[in-house]
């Protein structure tokens, strides 16, 4: 007895393998989509953007940035100054730096603004301490300084007694310096707080290289 093999019929064989490519093919899309999509969470990479200067920025003057320091690290006078409360901002020239003001001078109100400025005078780091100096300085020589500054005299003995007793002896100069100035702006007016303002020195060890600005100070103020 003979025995005959089914053979499967051509058209069901051509049927099964274009089915089986197709499946093959869907596979490998869906693979290939698979790797090309971002990853979502923590696992997607950080774009970081560039910032783009524009062309007016070229023809703005350097000024100093306050926002460019940690508010964790910053003083009191830093933090004022970064909130506007000194109506300055530093301009950095080509020899020396100099401050620019918002408004013409004469009109600072000096209370609370040269108050501040006297407290900056302890600063230790720049620009800080350069717009502290300069602009106490600058207040002191607008027309009526006398009359504003003189009314402020208390208010000025705790930040210059800080100033004076710093550790530091740029700063110790620098308050030294300011009270020069202000003894010129103010004169007699001075002497009620003569005593208050000069008793931090006795407690450091230099006196004798400031004897002669000191000695300006009374002669100034008597």
């Amino acid at each position: 007895m003979s025995h005959t093999t089914k053979r499967k019929p051509q058209g069901s064989q051509l049927h099964t393998q274009r089915t089986s490519k197709s499946a093959s093919s869907a596979s490998s899309v869906k693979t290939a989509l698979s790797k090309d999509k971002p990853k979502s969470g923590g696992d997607q990479p950080a774009v970081h953007s560039k910032k783009i200067s524009k062309p007016s920025d070229s023809l703005n003057p350097k000024t100093f940035d306050p926002f460019a320091d940690s508010a964790k690290t910053r003083s009191s006078f830093a933090i004022v100054y970064a909130n506007g409360g000194i109506p300055c901002r530093l301009e950095h020239g080509n020899i020396k730096h100099k401050i620019f003001w918002n408004i013409p001078p004469d009109q600072v109100n000096f209370d609370p603004v040269i108050v501040s400025l006297a407290e900056g005078l302890r600063e230790t780091k720049h620009p800080y301490n350069f717009i502290a100096k300069t602009g106490f300085k600058e207040l002191l020589l607008v027309q009526g300084s006398r009359e504003k500054v003189t009314p402020l005299l208390g208010k000025l003995v705790q930040p210059f007694k800080n100033a004076l007793i710093h550790s530091d002896d740029a700063v110790f100069d620098a308050a030294l310096n300011a009270l020069v100035q202000l003894s010129q702006c103010v004169g007699p007016a001075l002497n009620p707080h003569l005593k208050q303002f000069l008793m931090p020195v006795s407690a450091t060890m230099i006196f004798d290289r400031h004897a002669k600005t000191l000695l300006l100070v009374c002669h100034l103020v008597f």
